[in-house]
């Protein structure tokens, strides 16, 4: 198997900065006042900036070197960013499902094969946009510093 394009570390990177921050994120919608009716993610994304072992490999293996002060502040901030914005993706993915089941139902099997292919399709849009924007992200997280 071929080593990962720095293009593909740089999106694992960005994809576990996700997957760290949502364990906070969960707990705090399930813990907050009124959480009943808000979406499954509570009212605003959790950031952390803690790095999980696998993002620590993958960042060793983007900057060998380290990286200075400097560095690391533009790295917080990149992740930062890419987590609120994978937040809103979400978002956006959850309020179409709720939107499609509550016109259609909740039960894919009893779909027709044009609302299945309609539900599919309002999916896939919203995943290549977040796959779209993983790639442009991790693009600007590996650009040099102005």
């Amino acid at each position: 198997m071929p080593e990962p394009t720095h293009q593909e570390l740089a999106q694992t990177f960005l994809q576990e900065a996700v997957y760290n921050s949502r364990g906070a994120q969960a707990g705090k919608a399930t813990m907050s006042p009124g959480g009943k009716g808000q979406c499954g993610l509570g009212k605003e994304a959790a950031v952390v900036l803690d790095l999980s072992p696998q993002a620590e490999e993958v960042l060793h293996k983007l900057w060998p070197d380290g990286l200075d002060d400097a560095g690391i502040t533009r790295l917080q901030e990149q992740m930062t960013a890419w987590v609120e914005a994978q937040d809103q993706l979400d978002r956006k993915r959850n309020h179409f499902m709720k939107a499609f089941r509550g016109k259609h139902g909740f039960r894919r099997a009893d779909y027709d094969p044009q609302t299945l292919a309609a539900y599919e399709a309002g999916l896939d849009e919203v995943n290549q946009e977040s796959l779209e924007a993983l790639r442009q992200a991790a693009e600007h997280l590996l650009k040099p510093q102005d």
